[in-house]
């Protein structure tokens, strides 16, 4: 990946709905060299989708929680993503170092429908929980490349 290819992306992480000739002025390429270097990019899995951000509020889900887990049988097996998956609640998992297993972000509309969600999960996935609720979020979903 050379710079122009990181500063197409840098322009598409801030406007995914740009086109490619609006990018193709900011980063001093014809629209057709940025079509080919998008497409090439997409085939390689530098740019793995689009999508829309979403004000999770509007969607009426009010309560943001950052939930650690760590299995209750150290020998079970390493698959709390599959176990997790089928929760729409959960946002994003992701596999850490320390104490515990797996970080997993979640979204509820309530701290009840929260707590039924952690009671769910550690039912299916046979673990303890820890749980942190967000206050606020001065930002998130920031570019990779600025």
């Amino acid at each position: 990946m050379d710079d122009r290819d990181l500063a197409i992306v840098a322009a598409l992480q801030r406007d995914g709905r740009a086109t490619f000739a609006e990018i193709g002025r900011a980063v001093g390429l014809a629209a057709s060299s940025v079509h080919q270097r998008v497409r090439r990019l997409e085939e390689q899995g530098a740019i793995r989708g689009y999508r829309a951000e979403v004000d999770p509020q509007a969607l009426g889900l009010f309560v943001t929680a950052l939930v650690s887990v760590t299995p209750l049988d150290p020998r079970q097996p390493d698959d709390l993503s599959d176990r997790v998956r089928e929760f729409d609640e959960v946002e994003d998992c992701h596999s850490v170092a320390g104490d515990e297993n797996y970080v997993l972000k979640v979204r509820a509309r309530t701290t009840a429908d929260l707590e039924d969600l952690l009671r769910r999960i550690r039912e299916k996935a046979e673990v303890q929980t820890r749980t942190t609720v967000v206050l606020s979020t001065p930002f998130e979903h920031r570019p990779t490349i600025p």
